[in-house]
């Protein structure tokens, strides 16, 4: 089960002035622990917050929270009411997820070099009794795994901000990646991916593919890693004897408290809360401290085949 890692600011101030052991907070997520920082570790503005809590998102269906896009600098799914709204909003998250990351960069030094910027969040809704669909949902316990932007062994980390004022926000975890894929990996409802084909047929077949993501068409390039990711995230929230029956660790995380982890080992649910800020980073396989300890490592020690295909490697 996941433990929670607290790093006073006393600490903190110690780990970045020393600048010894640098992995250090590094190997607490790679072993499937959350880093809990009780107050907020860099400044964030009153009027980004009282901004923030007044903004609405759009009602797509598809689309769970506001997103910011550090690559292109842009911001989508907000309810538009001025350019002016637009241009604070798309102000506030940039300097959320310049500040994050800036901050994790010296947390988690050895990683920073390699490490590739996903989206940034905005989440204005209440976890709790949120009606979505059952895989959309956050409050089902689950890892993370992309439907449209495979990982190839690369990791999903996370770092939170619950900037609600007043509420905390509530998760619960159960138990770590390797043991929910020896229990459910393999069987029949959710087995595990065949071995990629080394035949010439097969290895064109795939480099066709690839070409034509590179030309920009809309293709989805999963290795048998990813297939197996994507499947137990739909199972887990799709297993109600799971989701009622397994054993639950259960946290809060209150008002102005960040916390970072690999949501892709963590099984974790949102059972609770609103107003929560977000920085996901994709963290390469080659960068990782212990390797050993990572899905991609597990499934492979329990399949005994390579779970990532070398042609689509590096193609998300």
């Amino acid at each position: 089960m996941a433990k929670l890692i607290t790093v006073e600011s006393a600490e903190l101030s110690d780990f970045l002035s020393q600048k010894n052991d640098q992995e250090k907070y590094c190997k607490e997520l790679e072993e499937g622990n959350i880093l809990f920082f009780p107050t907020c570790p860099f400044a964030f503005p009153k009027d980004h917050l009282e901004f923030l809590l007044a903004q609405r998102q759009t009602a797509a269906a598809n689309r769970k929270n506001i997103a910011y896009k550090p690559q292109s600098d842009k911001i989508t799914n907000f309810m538009r009411t001025s350019e002016a709204q637009e241009n604070e909003l798309l102000h506030i998250m940039r300097n959320y997820s310049k500040q994050s990351v800036d901050f994790l960069s010296k947390v988690l030094a050895p990683y920073a070099e390699k490490w590739k910027l996903d989206y940034a969040s905005f989440r204005p809704f209440q976890e709790k009794g949120r009606q979505l669909r059952t895989r959309a949902r956050n409050d089902l316990l689950h890892v993370d795994s992309f439907p449209t932007r495979p990982m190839h062994g690369n990791r999903i980390l996370r770092f939170f901000t619950n900037i609600n004022p007043t509420e905390s926000r509530k998760w619960i975890t159960t138990e770590p990646f390797g043991a929910l894929a020896a229990k459910f990996g393999g069987t029949m409802d959710m087995p595990f991916p065949k071995g990629m084909s080394h035949s010439p047929l097969s290895k064109l077949a795939r480099m066709s593919k690839k070409a034509a993501k590179g030309l920009g068409l809309p293709v989805t390039l999963r290795s048998p890693y990813d297939v197996f990711m994507l499947g137990l995230h739909n199972y887990l929230k799709e297993d109600d004897d799971f989701q009622k029956n397994c054993p639950k660790d259960y946290w809060e995380f209150p008002p102005n408290c960040c916390w970072a982890v690999y949501t892709d080992q963590v099984s974790h649910a949102a059972i609770g809360g609103q107003y929560a800020l977000e920085q996901t980073i994709v963290v390469p396989y080659s960068a990782l401290v212990q390797p050993g300890s990572a899905p991609l490592a597990t499934l492979e020690k329990l399949t005994g085949k390579p779970m990532v295909d070398p042609i689509f490697a590096g193609s998300r």
